[in-house]
């Protein structure tokens, strides 16, 4: 391939890249039919060209559901030895991509870091890192300044990034107007709004947008248009500043994808069971079926602790309605900064959720994985069933935790085990069992 080509330049041009066709193989699927899917924007394949170690995932419609990890240092909690522990982690348990929101200090030995160790898709919100990089107050920074934090990811390596582009001053007079119960949770589309407040200036992202995508276009990263207005409660979900802003998202993945960058789009948030289909199917009508990212959503706002469960839930249901790629959730969201422990069960409830939802979509190979665990469970393979485990450590650790009277089955049943009974009567019968 032409390196000058990004992925959806390539594609459109009818050449089918590497990347496309370790997509292909991964997901079952015809190599050309990737390479169109990218060409209309269906699909990105988040792949920096400085990522050298990097395992090309697609993400997009028809795919599996991929699931991302957060990771990074708080002005309470800077210890990257740590975090490096974590990237590990998700490593091991194959999350698909991780994002470094690293907000405080000096960020690039750690990100580079990562780039280095992980063959993860890894992100970034550049927004975050601005103040420590540019060691400036907010109100001094520019808008150019802003384009070289994201033109030093860039160099590092990431091959995607979140920018809050679409919260303009129409969208903030909207929800202005609006009197929200959370206003603004999204901590970019926090600094930006206070940034455009400050300085009377318009979003910088927004307003040169196209300089944006030459940095982009360059290294072929994935532009993730990050959602400043995503509801950070029940009360606000699919409000008019959401969609609002949704709407002017629509108008940035086609002038990205004009620029030769993929995109896609980043959802809530806070949202009820019954709304999450329409969120799913009003992002997919506004932003031209573009892959929509979401986090969670979470289904209530009542369960600190457990909103790892709560993500879950709505990360099933949204997959299902089409949802293309799910942000993990720990249990100390709200709460703290996740430890290992944190980060381990929101990855499994985060593929537990994608798994479900996969399956609900026919995606090739998904019902292949259950079949494989209940032929284990058949012939009592407990190796076996952890090697399929989303979390075998855990089930490993739970089984030998309380050891059975009745070899080969666990105390659940112990000689009750209805597969223990059914499999010595069928053989006493001559059955094949």
């Amino acid at each position: 391939m032409d390196s000058d080509l990004t992925q959806i330049e390539a594609a459109r041009k009818h050449i089918i890249t590497a990347e496309m066709q370790t997509v292909a193989r991964d997901e079952h699927r015809d190599p050309q039919w990737i390479c169109d899917s990218v060409a209309l924007g269906r699909i990105v394949i988040p792949a920096n060209h400085n990522h050298t170690n990097l395992h090309a995932h697609g993400v997009g419609e028809g795919l599996s559901t991929k699931i991302n990890v957060n990771l990074g240092v708080s002005g309470d909690q800077h210890n990257y030895a740590n975090e490096m522990k974590k990237v590990e982690l998700a490593d091991n348990m194959h999350a698909d991509a991780i994002m470094d929101l690293s907000n405080c200090g000096k960020t690039s030995r750690f990100r580079t870091s990562l780039v280095q160790t992980s063959p993860a898709m890894i992100g970034t919100v550049p927004m975050y890192d601005a103040i420590g990089y540019l060691e400036k107050p907010l109100e001094d920074i520019s808008a150019d300044d802003f384009l070289d934090v994201v033109r030093k990811h860039a160099e590092d390596g990431v091959d995607f990034v979140t920018i809050h582009a679409g919260i303009t001053r129409a969208v903030i007079d909207t929800w202005l107007k609006e009197k929200r119960t959370l206003n603004i949770v999204s901590r970019g589309g926090s600094l930006i709004f206070a940034w455009m407040k400050i300085t009377g200036n318009e979003n910088p992202f927004y307003e040169h947008f196209d300089e944006l995508c030459e940095i982009l276009r360059k290294y072929d990263i994935t532009i993730s248009l990050g959602d400043a207005m995503r509801p950070g409660c029940i009360d606000d979900a699919t409000d008019q500043a959401q969609i609002s802003e949704l709407v002017q998202l629509g108008e940035l993945v086609t002038r990205a994808q004009e620029n030769g960058v993929q995109a896609m789009v980043e959802g809530p948030g806070h949202v009820p069971i019954d709304q999450i289909e329409a969120n799913i199917k009003v992002e997919k009508t506004l932003c031209h079926h573009a892959p929509f990212y979401v986090l969670g959503p979470l289904v209530t706002d009542v369960a600190p602790g457990y909103d790892h469960i709560t993500a879950a839930i709505g990360g099933a249901i949204a997959a299902t309605a089409g949802a293309d790629f799910l942000c993990y959730v720990t249990p100390s969201e709200h709460l703290r900064l996740p430890d290992a422990q944190d980060v381990r069960d929101g990855i499994a409830a985060t593929q537990l959720a994608a798994h479900a939802a996969d399956l609900a979509k026919h995606v090739p190979g998904a019902k292949e994985w259950d079949h494989k665990m209940a032929v284990a469970r058949s012939q009592f393979d407990w190796d076996r069933m952890f090697e399929l485990a989303i979390d075998g450590d855990k089930a490993r650790s739970m089984l030998e935790a309380a050891p059975p009277q009745e070899e080969g089955t666990c105390t659940m049943c112990g000689q009750m085990c209805a597969v223990k009974t059914v499999n010595e009567t069928l053989k006493r019968m001559g059955l094949t069992v």
